[in-house]
């Protein structure tokens, strides 16, 4: 079975749900990942999704802030949250697949929306930073974040950190900004080592390539240098690491009217 899923931080469901539904009839894939969803549960835009021929939706989100969702074409086995640090923050939701999906071996995926670290990067001055350094360590303990032997496993989302040099417009630049600081890089690299995770767009684009999923709103033009940053992953278990058949970031979405300052990124399975 061919499986097509999108990871994509939508910076609000409700405003750019015209947009979603454009890349949905688009791009079609299975299983679509969404964060910053920002609305409470019962204000998610069931129906819409529901009329692009998507039936099944795992929610985690709240009012105004940080919010996850999983919404996909085949039904789930099972649903689950997990909290970090201690805060019910909406920040992680996961799914399984299996017989029900027509998917013989199970399938877990996992979406997640890290804390962006506000602009200090010192976590004395700055609580966002702290809270941000403790979740990515919490991740590395996190056992059911460590796939072992046959287990299938995805992990994708916002994880808010452009791990290696080429993740970003000018590492020499950005070395002092949040989300390319050595200790952001190191400890979201360490996650990525203690579930043995594969890290699908660096296996499959040379790291001396530059590559990008994010560019800012402070920038009238975003084209303009190209200044972006890889802050969007997604990453397979290696028992799923021969099952990619297919990688691809949606660059001219950030083009679109009032667009996410991320983009679309997706990958296609054979599972």
């Amino acid at each position: 079975m061919r499986l097509s899923l999108t990871t994509w931080n939508i910076n609000s469901v409700r405003l750019r749900i015209d947009l979603v539904a454009k890349f949905l009839k688009s791009a079609r894939p299975e299983v679509l990942c969404l964060q910053e969803t920002k609305c409470i549960d019962d204000a998610f835009p069931l129906k819409r999704f529901k009329r692009l021929g998507y039936e099944h939706v795992a929610l985690n989100g709240q009012k105004g802030y940080h919010g996850v969702a999983i919404i996909s074409k085949i039904p789930f086995e099972s649903k689950d949250i997990r909290t970090f640090c201690d805060k019910v923050d909406s920040r992680h939701i996961s799914v399984s697949f299996g017989e029900k999906a027509g998917i013989a071996k199970p399938l877990v995926l996992h979406n997640f929306y890290v804390p962006a670290g506000g602009d200090i990067p010192d976590p004395a001055l700055n609580e966002k930073f702290d809270h941000k350094l403790r979740f990515l360590d919490e991740m590395k303990a996190c056992e059911p974040l460590h796939p072992r032997g046959e287990d299938r496993h995805i992990l994708v989302g916002d994880l808010n950190v452009a791990p290696h040099e080429n993740d970003v417009w000018s590492h020499k630049q950005l070395l002092k900004v949040v989300s390319h600081t050595p200790v952001e890089t190191e400890k979201l690299k360490a996650a990525l080592a203690a579930g043995e995770w594969v890290d699908v767009a660096r296996e499959r684009i040379p790291m001396s390539e530059k590559v990008y999923t994010w560019w800012s709103y402070r920038s009238a033009d975003w084209t303009i240098g190209d200044r972006g940053r890889r802050l969007d992953h997604i990453w397979v278990s290696r028992a799923l690491k021969d099952a990619v058949s297919d990688f691809r970031i949606l660059r001219d979405a950030r083009s679109w009217e009032r667009p996410s300052d991320h983009v679309p990124v997706t990958v296609t399975l054979e599972v």
